[in-house]
This record gives structure tokens, C-alpha cells and sequence, in this order.
């Protein structure tokens, strides 16, 4: 492994500042910023408007640690996922999903995950290590080229539903969200990024504190803590009460609805009491539902529930004026779906 710094860890402060130490001007932090960032440039050699002799000696101190795509899949529905080849050789997958109307960027925000809901197969990764801002970023940048090239139009969403849990690597998370809606970035919108979590209070209510702007959605599916847990196991660190007053605190803050992403499963949630608990749950916050159709990962635990089982979710959350969304999956024959990200390919 090289001992290069990645140049992408400095900020265009430290960059200046190496030009100057360097016997060069400032400004020169200026151009090499906006190479590596609004351009996505992965080579010192392209960056045209800086001398050879810079460049070389850029070339001697850093290195542009960028990712590479190691295979693209096509869906039947235009869903396109990727296997991301990062700097060390690992792999992490992201997903562009075209609608009429939008194509969003799902992207990665860990190798492996933290956590180990047992109905998503890459909560059966090892978790190696969190992505790097740079690494987050550059999966967006993918995706928005990708978007172009088949679907005719830019980004228009991001989604951090990835491989990972984004809040345990909130830091790197949060600095790639700053980039991407940076004018010296993507200059996108923060309105049209939401990152998802399966609820870990302590950072939901450091999040609400630093005001951030982009959308939050929590990954529920139940709201009775023993089927929570029987699910998704770190429910017992995490457990309900404590989800509850972390979405209050956010609310109070940032007065931005919440939304619940929400999966059915026959025999596990899909009886009265589990509506009934899920229409409480909804009351203490402004919130909307996402009923989400499953995709199997081969083992017989979860299977989608019946089409009453969803209908009674329905008209249940919308009797006490819940916005309910059937989320219908796209990718399913690539293994793109919601909880199918396991690195097959």
C-alpha cells in the first residue's frame, strides 16, 4: 500500500496552505479543489491548467483514492446496481433507480454493516470498515452519470438505504452530504437526500442538534419491542421508548416529518395488534408510512405477507390520516432491491 496521503481527506484550507508551504501561490489550492471535486477528476495528469511540474509534485505527495465500477447490472425496470471496487479492493454495491419522474442514487456508507437485522442479507456481511466521504461521493457521481447516459436526465435523488448503517459512520456520512450539496461539490439539494437508519437514538438527537436539512426515514417495522427484537436484534440496546423520544427531539428541532420504512411479513407483523401498535407509534410524531414489498434472500424465516395483511395496514393508517405509500420494489431480478445487497456478483 502506497503512503501517499488521499489527497481528498484535506480540506481547500490545508490544500492552500500546502501550495504556499510548497513555494507556490494559494490560488493554485483553489484549482486543484475544483478538479477533485465538482469535476471528479481521478488523475494529477488531466488537471490541464496547472504546470507539469506541479503536477508531478502532487503526484509525489498524494494520491486520488477514487472508486472503480467492477460490474454493472440492468434490470428489466431500468434499475442499474453496481459493484463498486474501492482503493483496498473492497467491494460495496449502490443502486440507481430510474421512475418517471426522478432516478435516484441508493448508495453505501459501509463495507459489511454494524447491525444484524435478520431479514437483509447485508446485515450477514462482516463489517470491514465505514466509507470514506470521498467514497460516498464518488458512488453519486457514478449514478448521476449513469442517469444521464440511460435515462436522458441528471440525479434528482439520493437515498443512503445502501449497505451500512449511516449513523455509525455518521462523521464521513455527514461530510459527504456536505460535498454533495456543496456549490464547490454537486450543488445539489438537501431536500432530496434522505438517509435512512434503523434507529440509533444518541446520533438521531445529534443529527437534530446540528441542524441538518436532508430528510430522515427510520427503518421500523414493528412497533412492539419483543417482534422488533425478535428482527432485528439490536432493538435491546435501542429499544422503542428510546427510538420514540429520539424522533420527538428531532421533530422539535428541525420540524421535519419523519418518514417509516415499513416491511410486512406473514406471521411476524401482520396482525391486528401489530396495525394497532404501528397507528400509536405514528401519533407522536408527524410521520408517513412506506409499506415496502419484500424481496427474499433465499430462506424460508420471512415471507411476504398476503395482500389483506397489507390492505389492512392501509386502511388502518389512513382511518387516523397516516399517509400510507406502497412501495413496490424495482431491481428484484438483479438482487437490487431493498435488503438484497450482498455483493453476489
Amino acid at each position: 500500500m502506497s503512503n501517499k496521503k488521499d489527497i481528498r481527506a484535506l480540506t481547500k484550507e490545508q490544500l492552500r496552505d500546502f501550495f504556499v508551504e510548497n513555494g507556490d501561490k494559494a490560488f493554485r489550492g483553489n484549482q486543484v479543489y475544483e478538479w477533485l471535486w465538482s469535476k471528479s477528476l481521478h488523475t494529477f495528469e488531466d488537471m490541464t491548467n496547472i504546470s507539469k511540474k506541479t503536477r508531478e509534485m502532487l503526484e509525489e505527495h498524494f494520491v486520488i483514492n477514487h472508486i472503480k465500477v467492477d460490474s454493472m447490472q440492468k434490470s428489466n425496470d431500468g434499475t442499474i446496481k453496481n459493484g463498486i471496487k474501492l482503493h483496498d479492493g473492497l467491494v460495496v454495491e449502490s443502486v440507481l433507480i430510474p421512475t418517471p419522474k426522478r432516478t435516484t442514487a441508493c448508495v453505501s456508507s459501509q463495507v459489511g454493516c454494524s447491525l444484524d437485522c435478520k431479514f437483509c442479507a447485508t446485515a450477514r456481511l462482516k463489517r470491514m470498515r465505514n466509507l470514506n466521504p470521498d467514497e460516498i461521493y464518488d458512488q453519486v457521481v457514478v449514478i448521476d452519470k449513469q442517469s444521464r447516459l440511460y435515462h436522458n436526465k441528471k440525479l434528482t435523488n439520493i437515498v443512503f438505504m445502501g449497505m451500512g448503517e449511516p449513523l455509525m459512520n455518521y462523521k464521513n456520512v455527514l461530510k459527504s452530504i456536505e460535498m454533495i450539496t456543496s456549490p464547490e461539490g454537486l450543488g445539489m439539494s438537501s431536500k432530496r437526500i434522505t438517509v435512512s437508519t434503523s434507529g440509533v437514538p444518541k446520533m438521531i438527537k445529534k443529527m437534530a442538534d446540528e441542524e441538518v436539512k436532508f430528510n430522515l426515514a427510520v427503518s421500523l417495522h414493528s412497533a412492539i419491542d419483543e417482534v422488533r427484537t425478535s428482527i432485528m436484534p439490536f432493538n435491546t440496546t435501542f429499544p422503542l421508548k428510546d427510538l420514540k423520544e429520539s424522533l420527538e427531539y428531532w421533530y422539535e428541532k428541525t420540524k421535519r416529518a419523519i418518514t417509516y420504512e415499513y416491511v410486512v411479513w406473514e406471521g411476524i407483523n401482520d396482525k391486528k395488534e401489530d396495525i394497532a401498535a404501528l397507528v400509536q407509534f405514528c401519533k407522536y410524531v408527524p410521520c408517513k408510512v412506506n409499506l415496502i414489498e419484500y424481496n427474499p434472500i433465499d430462506d424460508g424465516q420471512f415471507q411476504q405477507a398476503s395482500n389483506a395483511a397489507l390492505n389492512n395496514y392501509i386502511s388502518n393508517l389512513e382511518m387516523h390520516d397516516i399517509t400510507v405509500n406502497v412501495r413496490r420494489s424495482r431491481g428484484k431480478d438483479i438482487d437490487a432491491a431493498c435488503g438484497q445487497l450482498a455483493n453476489k456478483a
